[in-house]
């Protein structure tokens, strides 16, 4: 695969390595000489300085060859320029662009990215992927990290075991048959800062770190078992008002009986979010300052939620509002230092929107018919989500007796309405969506199974 990567900042060099690392025939433009000598020092890509929304430049880039545009300079203008001249002069079958701006994304001009307007394929908006993060996770406390699957029917869970979990010291093929109400697949365990495929022999230890799938109705029951058992935070203060915050404010409102707090510096801005929230309080003020938070009810929140601009601002508020009594405390930072450092200072979860941003692009590079993408610490894993065809290797056969790769663990399957946990006598039917981890190794692997063999047609 030849792709064009447009912007060499932390997510067009997120998605340059994990590319690179899977032998993909990567270019990478930017109009930074620093960062592109920076990149081509350390991966195994082509670089070239300049402006991705000149014709020039992605010719140079080599873009009548290329499969893939993928633009996430920090200029929507740029990104949206780059995909038009990829489609009208250059003919790349599949433009990708990232795009930040409301006005642009607003349902009303729907229409205007669209093959007979501006020609882009898939639309990334890191702050409403941000957003849906930041309510799955005050959905489910007590998880480090979840993830929808199957139009919402399967979620993936992070979840750290507690020293009294039932299931530590156990096989894990033996789990099912001992916890009956436990009703999942354990599918990936970090340990001892190492990440390993689940296999039925292995058994778990106090304070590991498991991603399990599961029905999302059987998810709470899942977690009070194995973890803390935590309650949706009905009492919520979001220290940011710009585009995440509102719209995690908005969420909240409509999911109904949450009693909500604003805190935003910009007084125009705060002003703006106002008028717009029904039932949500706004507070004019710094996330700092100790009066407002006071103001805002931290003390009885059972979640605060630091979302500025600044990793700084969110990791302070953090500190200061969990000493000042919120519950659970959660930040957005762009920096993967601060995120480490935010759980050395007490911050219980902290949100990284190049992952998240990395994770949705994946889902549109993978091959086959994969329906969504979730990459998980740094890229070691991904949990997958594909749809097997009547040509997959694995329909028809035993999960038992199939030749899956060593790197892969099947989590469930979607048949229709019903959510199937497998186990070694399952059997895939062509149309079914398959719910798995995949190593970082065993990527490749999958994208075969999953791809459209010529007798589909």
């Amino acid at each position: 695969m030849r792709v064009i990567i447009c912007g060499a900042g932390r997510v067009g060099t997120g998605i340059a390595q994990r590319l690179a690392e899977e032998d993909a025939n990567v270019t990478v433009i930017d109009q930074s000489p620093e960062l592109v000598r920076g990149i081509t020092e350390r991966l195994d890509v082509r670089g070239v300085v300049g402006s991705g929304s000149y014709p020039d430049v992605l010719v140079e880039a080599g873009g009548r060859e290329a499969d893939m545009l993928i633009a996430v300079t920090h200029s929507d203008e740029v990104n949206i320029v780059a995909c038009q001249i990829a489609h009208s002069i250059l003919k790349v079958p599949t433009k990708i662009a990232r795009i930040r701006a409301r006005s642009y994304l607003d349902k009303r001009y729907a229409d205007v990215f669209s093959r007979d307007n501006i020609p882009i394929d898939v639309i990334i908006s890191p702050e409403r992927e941000v957003a849906a993060a930041v309510l799955q996770r005050l959905t489910t406390p007590a998880a480090f990290d979840v993830k929808s699957f199957a139009d919402d029917k399967v979620w993936a869970v992070g979840l750290r075991l507690r020293e009294d979990s039932p299931i530590l010291a156990t096989p894990l093929r033996q789990v099912r048959e001992l916890f009956p109400d436990l009703k999942i697949t354990i599918v990936g365990v970090y340990r001892n800062e190492s990440f390993f495929r689940a296999g039925p022999d292995d058994q778990l230890e106090e304070n590991d770190e498991v991603f399990f799938v599961s029905a999302k109705q059987d998810v709470d029951r899942a977690i009070a078992i194995m973890g803390e058992g935590q309650m949706a935070a009905r009492r919520v203060v979001l220290v940011g008002g710009g585009n995440i915050g509102f719209d995690v404010a908005r969420a909240l409102e409509e999911q109904g009986k949450r009693k909500i707090r604003i805190i935003e510096a910009d007084e125009k801005r705060a002003a703006f979010i106002a008028e717009r929230l029904d039932r949500t309080i706004v507070l004019h003020g710094s996330g700092l300052d100790r009066s407002i938070l006071a103001e805002a009810g931290v003390s009885e929140a059972e979640a605060l939620v630091a979302l500025t601009d600044s990793d700084q601002t969110n990791l302070l508020a953090g500190v200061i509002g969990k000493r000042e009594g919120a519950r659970r405390t959660m930040i957005l930072t762009n920096e993967p230092e601060y995120g480490l450092l935010s759980q050395s200072v007490g911050i219980d979860r902290f949100i990284d929107p190049r992952a998240t941003t990395i994770s949705t692009i994946l889902q549109h590079v993978r091959r086959g018919r994969i329906k969504s993408v979730y990459s998980i610490l740094e890229g070691q894993a991904e949990l997958v989500d594909a749809v097997a065809l009547e040509t997959s290797s694995l329909v028809g056969t035993p999960l038992g007796k199939a030749d899956l790769p060593s790197g892969v663990v099947i989590g469930a399957i979607v048949r229709g309405a019903e959510v199937i946990l497998p186990n070694k006598t399952t059997i895939i039917e062509p149309g079914d969506r398959i719910v798995l981890l995949a190593m970082r190794d065993a990527v490749k692997e999958v994208e075969k199974m999953f791809r459209v063999g010529i007798d589909y047609f």
